[in-house]
């Protein structure tokens, strides 16, 4: 006795799409829209990706500026100020972005 074949189907569906088949096909404005709206969503993907790696690489320089002698003085001051400056930067893509949602 031979069922049929069954097979186990992945459960990531990362990048598949539901679609209303009752509903007709997109109009031009219509999918301008739902492009435009992936772009801003794309691009604060981007910007929350900037102001990580901003924070990380401020963390690196409190590091470096705290290194000692093993870092020449040049090195660990100019750490020194990118470890105060770059979370300002962050905090301040963050502030934008917030703002620019807003509207």
């Amino acid at each position: 006795m031979n069922g049929p074949h069954l097979a186990v189907v992945p459960e990531e569906t990362e990048g598949a799409e539901v679609y209303n088949l009752t509903r007709g096909p997109e109009t031009t404005a219509q999918r301008l829209q739902r492009l435009q709206h992936e772009a801003r969503l794309l691009a604060r993907e981007e910007i929350e990706a900037l102001e990580r790696d901003l924070i990380a690489l401020g963390e690196r320089a409190q590091q470096i500026a705290e290194g000692g002698e093993a870092y020449a003085v040049g090195l660990r001051e100019m750490a020194s100020r990118l470890s105060s400056d770059l979370p300002q930067k962050a905090q301040s893509l963050r502030a934008i972005l917030e703002r620019t949602a807003r509207s």
